[in-house]
């Protein structure tokens, strides 16, 4: 098994929401296939991404009719150790709370953003 601190680096800034729904599974799909091929996956949650972490929001987002929700990308990765990070000040721009997030959720300022890039291999926004 390799040590997490000797494996690459990936981040994923998601600013999109329920109102883009073609655009809330992808990123999950790709945090997931990164941490699956053994990439240390961050995802950073920011905007109206911030919304897709509150409980029961993401379970009635679907991009694509009569497919999966938006929810079963974002367990998917949860599952595969994807690491959630939301960014307390776009929480407060959605009235979010601590307890309306799902479990596993990391809450961090917005200058946590500047951490968690440096030393990435690879950063995709959506």
């Amino acid at each position: 098994m390799t040590d997490e601190d000797d494996l690459p680096r990936v981040l994923i800034v998601m600013t999109s929401g329920p109102e883009t729904p073609r655009r809330c599974a992808t990123p999950f799909f790709y945090a997931q296939l990164a941490a699956v091929m053994e990439y240390d996956v961050t995802m950073y949650f920011t905007i109206d991404g911030t919304q897709l972490l509150a409980r029961g929001v993401a379970e009635k987002v679907f991009p694509k009719e009569g497919g999966r929700s938006s929810a079963g990308f974002r367990d998917d990765a949860l599952e595969a150790g994807v690491h959630f990070m939301a960014c307390t000040a776009s929480m407060e721009l959605h009235d979010l709370k601590p307890e309306d997030l799902i479990d596993g959720v990391e809450l961090v300022g917005g200058a946590t953003l500047w951490d968690v890039t440096e030393g990435c291999q690879t950063v995709l926004t959506f």
